[in-house]
């Protein structure tokens, strides 16, 4: 390949999916735990899921400005990138009594299984990356 077409879209590696063991707690029919599948996203979804838990919050001389709660980013972050289990069916959101991905995430999952599922997400989404360990690469 020359020039740029290594960057055009039909040379780009599509999605990254992966299988990811949340928590042990939920175990197959022969007792062994389930993966999840998680997906990586483009920065478009990412856009929808910041703007998504962006609410305006009135300051001074009544100006509004933007602030991002950071708990729901997060968890929308991690409902978008989940594959499977599915948290938008409406039976499994049933029988934890909730309405909504998010919500069902956060009932699903105890708080270092949220945490950990969370560092996941952020690691397939190209979150882990330090900027200087990228320049190192580039230069080796």
């Amino acid at each position: 390949m020359s020039g740029l077409s290594m960057f055009f879209a039909q040379n780009a590696v599509a999605d990254t999916t992966e299988e990811f063991i949340v928590s042990s707690r939920f175990k197959d029919d022969k007792g062994a735990p389930v993966a999840w599948k998680l997906r990586s996203m483009t920065e478009d979804e990412n856009q929808e899921c910041r703007k998504a838990a962006t609410r305006k919050i009135k300051g001074k001389n009544g100006v509004y400005t933007p602030d991002i709660d950071a708990n729901d980013y997060m968890a929308r972050l991690m409902t978008a990138s989940v594959v499977y289990p599915d948290l938008k069916n409406t039976e499994l959101q049933r029988s934890y009594g909730v309405m909504g991905a998010e919500s069902l995430l956060r009932k699903m999952l105890l708080p270092g299984e949220f945490a950990s599922l969370g560092e996941q997400v952020q690691k397939l989404n190209g979150f882990n990356q330090d900027m200087n360990e990228l320049v190192d690469d580039v230069k080796n």
